[in-house]
């Protein structure tokens, strides 16, 4: 069969993608093709076709009445895609001129999402402003009390802690001279090559001592930014805490009628999954940090309070940061208490990471964030490569809005309880004749 022969029949055939009959019985017979007797009348019905008929009809046993539906179709859903991403992309570009301003508003709903039960069930016996103030009074002291137990811990061991890690050291340093490793490498040899890398530093110090004292003004006017971002976080979160139903009713009566039902839903939807996962992420970081700290300090780590907020602080970042921040643990297991401590400790973060992956998130999370696996670590990976550390944290809670949101407003159709299957024939090209 030609390729001439292959268009011929592609134009006059039946658009029939259920059947499953040889190619010749698909052939319309002859009283269905076009022919010039038909070209008045299709001329005469052109304009009462799709876009002035410009679109062949769905259904159409002819192509060349038009451009072929299925094309008209997908490339209008193509050119709708295009549309969105350059909405996502203008609406991204916008934030990151304002990521401090955006940082503030994101920190500001984690904190409501987490503050928000303890205002609900305190404005059943008082008023809501004063039921706001008493919850952030509850959570700047929990806060506070945690980084000052931290500071304590760390200045109460200050004294033990230099000897003990020489200890360690020297512990490390007899495994690597004297052990079974089959290498020969004696303490002089490590002595000379910690002493050049203490003088290189030294060096590059004395040769960049402008750009060390930029950063250090810069790193000023950094934590004046952090303190700006904390300040409208705990602005916003008192707002949203005290009046967050009345502006929420004030945003829906601006909306036509029409509408106002299902933005609600939409809404509730994604603001579920958000405090869902804001939450259960705070539980599981405290979990986690008090797991690490009882775990330390069995294991006789020093500075196990600060390791284990450092624990706290990495849950948040899905995946990655709290075996990070157990890393370093280990490194301080290594240093003061050699190689057995060090593999304890591995052991530990192993086990915590068991449990909160296997026990902690689906028995706290449930099904608020049901996000694969596979889809967390993409987006943790995307996040950190397209904004670091800060897009690493807040892509998952974004990803977990949107899809809340269309499973929500969506109307699936019935799940299929197989994969249909797809003969061979119908997919390999026809041969010629």
């Amino acid at each position: 069969m030609g390729l001439l022969d292959r268009f011929k029949r592609s134009t006059t055939r039946e658009v029939d993608v259920n059947s499953d009959k040889d190619a010749e019985t698909r052939q319309l017979p002859p009283s269905q093709r076009i022919t010039h007797t038909h070209l008045s009348t299709i001329a005469k019905n052109k304009s009462q076709g799709t876009w002035g008929g410009m679109v062949a009809p769905p259904n159409s046993p002819v192509y060349a009445l038009g451009i072929p539906h299925w094309l008209a179709k997908y490339g209008l859903g193509a050119w709708m895609l295009v549309g969105i991403a350059l909405v996502v992309i203008g609406i991204t570009t916008a934030l990151s001129t304002v990521s401090e301003v955006f940082l503030g508003v994101f920190l500001a709903f984690v904190l409501t999402s987490v503050l928000h039960p303890m205002v609900d069930w305190l404005d059943r016996y008082m008023s809501r402003y004063l039921a706001t103030a008493i919850a952030m009074i509850v959570g700047f002291l929990v806060f506070g009390g945690l980084v000052t137990y931290v500071i304590y811990s760390v200045a109460n061991e200050w004294h033990g802690l230099a000897k003990q890690f020489e200890e360690g050291v020297e512990e490390i340093l007899t495994f690597i001279t004297d052990g079974p490793l089959p290498v020969d490498i004696t303490r002089e040899e490590i002595s000379n090559a910690i002493d050049n890398a203490v003088s290189a530093g030294t060096e590059w110090v004395q040769s960049n001592a402008g750009t060390v004292a930029s950063t250090v003004a810069s790193n000023a006017g950094q934590f004046a930014m952090i303190m700006t971002i904390l300040a409208l976080a705990l602005f916003v979160t008192a707002t949203l805490l005290a009046q967050g139903p009345s502006m929420w009713l004030w945003v829906i009566n601006l909306l036509p009628g029409r509408n106002r039902e299902r933005v609600n839903l939409g809404a509730y939807a994604g603001w579920t999954a958000f405090s869902g996962y804001a939450r259960g992420t705070v539980i599981i970081s405290m979990i986690n940090g008090v797991s690490a700290f009882i775990f330390l300090t069995i294991v006789g780590v020093p500075l196990a309070a600060p390791l284990a907020v450092l624990v706290l602080i990495g849950t948040f970042i899905p995946l990655i940061g709290a075996p990070a921040a157990m890393i370093v643990a280990m490194i301080v297991a290594l240093a003061s208490g050699g190689v057995l401590d060090f593999v304890i400790v591995g052991l530990g973060i192993a086990l915590i990471g068991q449990l909160e992956g296997n026990l902690w998130q689906p028995l706290i999370m449930g099904q608020q964030v049901s996000l694969h696996p596979a889809v967390v670590a993409v987006g943790v990976a995307a996040g950190g490569f397209a904004g670091g550390l800060i897009g690493a944290v807040i892509t998952i809670p974004i990803m977990a809005i949107v899809w809340s949101i269309y499973r929500t407003l969506n109307e699936p159709e019935p799940p299929l309880a197989e994969i249909p299957h797809v003969s061979k024939e119908r997919v390999l090209p026809e041969d010629d004749d």
